[in-house]
């Protein structure tokens, strides 16, 4: 029960901060949003994205990151329990399906679900891009991290860049813009 209770405000608070932050972007702080100067898809200062990762997909089989190395990846950090995450997948399942074939490629990384959780819940959204498991991958959480909040998504350019990092819920807009621009 007190998983639960654990679960329940971890949620709470996850949906305050992307209520804040969404109502007062000046909270964050310069790394939670990385956006580039003017005409620029990334920034120039912008840090290497870490794609020497393999994490298992929901049928089991490992995927490596850098196997998508040459794309501009969406990298997208997200829980079965988060309704930001819940609004979003539908918008990123449209870009992998209207951006895919210009070299765009969608990772969706469930960061402490369950295969026997995960599973359904793929099936239930209609994921069509691979859906990553996180539990676990300590290592990789903490490369992009910190997970301040979830939804989390990274942008990752072409050339292996980490472009934008946006924690919490984003705009559909917003988001198709920055993968428009990187492609």
């Amino acid at each position: 029960m007190r998983f639960r209770w654990t679960i329940a405000t971890l949620a709470a608070a996850a949906l305050a901060w992307t209520t804040i932050h969404s109502e007062m972007p000046w909270l964050g702080n310069a790394e939670a949003q990385v956006t580039p100067h003017a005409g620029a898809a990334c920034p120039a200062d912008a840090k290497a994205a870490q794609l020497n990762y393999s994490l298992k997909n929901v049928s089991n089989q490992s995927v490596r990151l850098d196997a998508y190395k040459g794309k501009v990846i969406l990298l997208d950090f997200w829980a079965t329990w988060c309704g930001p995450c819940k609004v979003e997948i539908p918008w990123f399942i449209e870009f992998q399906q209207k951006y895919g074939k210009d070299g765009l490629q969608v990772l969706g990384v469930s960061v402490d679900d369950t295969l026997a959780k995960l599973t359904p819940y793929v099936a239930e959204m209609k994921m069509t891009y691979p859906v990553l498991q996180g539990l676990g991958q300590d290592g990789m959480l903490d490369a992009y991290g910190p997970m301040l909040a979830l939804p989390t998504t990274v942008l990752i350019s072409r050339q292996g860049l980490i472009c934008q990092k946006h924690v919490g819920m984003g705009s559909k807009e917003g988001f198709e813009n920055a993968i428009r621009a990187l492609l």
